[in-house]
């Protein structure tokens, strides 16, 4: 756990809200130092799929092509809400840019980790987390690779 890991953070209360732009307001950050999770199928081969858990900049495109590419795959696209639901174990527009899925790969953006905290949704979409980027980069331990269009 975050506590456990001694890392830095805290908690929002507000509206319930999971779009980054109009939850970003209602905290009160910058929507570029948002964590936006987004989960991706990446198909390899005929029958296998990868899924990828990318995390950008809130006011960034995450670029498919780049994803696709790094997964070594012929197509990605955006994971059924059923399945990215269940991989990221939380529902759409609460996904924590954390995975505790095996099957779910953690990849962020660097433009993200260059802020000092981070904020998203804390597996609610009343809650929110504002997490010390650092803190986030040694507990995640994400792999860091460009993603944004």
């Amino acid at each position: 756990t975050l506590d456990a890991a001694g890392a830095r953070y805290r908690l929002i209360e507000h509206a319930p809200e999971g779009r980054t732009d109009a939850v970003s307001a209602l905290r009160g950050n910058e929507v570029g130092h948002a964590a936006k999770c987004l989960i991706v199928m990446v198909k390899v081969g005929k029958k296998q799929r990868r899924y990828v858990l990318a995390v950008v900049p809130g006011d960034a495109r995450l670029d498919l092509q780049a994803v696709k590419e790094l997964a070594g795959g012929s197509y990605a696209g955006f994971a059924a809400t059923e399945k990215a639901e269940e991989l990221a174990g939380s529902v759409s527009g609460t996904v924590l840019p954390f995975t505790f899925h095996p099957d779910l790969e953690l990849v962020a953006d660097p433009a993200l980790l260059k802020v000092p905290e981070l904020f998203f949704n804390a597996g609610r979409l009343d809650r929110s987390m504002a997490l010390v980027t650092e803190d986030y980069v040694r507990v995640a331990q994400p792999r860091v690779e460009p993603i944004t269009a």
